[in-house]
């Protein structure tokens, strides 16, 4: 019975891993695209607040990857002098979902 849930714990970590495998490979690819956007965002000096934000909510799931948070930092940036408020929210939305829970001080 024991070599049973042996192998089926051996088989969901192959499975894990393949899934840890399949996001970082879906992540390069997104970062390569969002990149060229953004790029182009700001060569264009685009100021469009819809189109901005997209490429932002976009970018958000995959910011994880520390190449993506670095071109989702430069939007964010480049937000900033067109609508100060709504990047700043973008910058909480990361923080949110991505930085990590430090503890309060009485939880030490």
């Amino acid at each position: 019975m024991k070599s049973k849930t042996k192998s089926g714990m051996d088989d969901l970590v192959k499975h894990i891993g393949k899934l840890a495998k399949d996001a970082q490979k879906l992540s390069c690819e997104a970062e390569k695209l969002y990149a060229v956007e953004v790029d182009a965002i700001l060569m264009s000096k685009n100021r469009d607040s819809i189109h901005i934000e997209r490429c932002l909510d976009g970018m958000l799931d995959f910011c994880f990857d520390e190449r993506m948070l670095l071109i989702y930092k430069k939007l964010c940036r480049y937000y900033y002098d067109i609508d100060p408020e709504a990047a700043v929210s973008y910058v909480d939305a990361y923080r949110d979902l991505w930085d990590e829970q430090k503890p309060e001080e009485g939880d030490k």
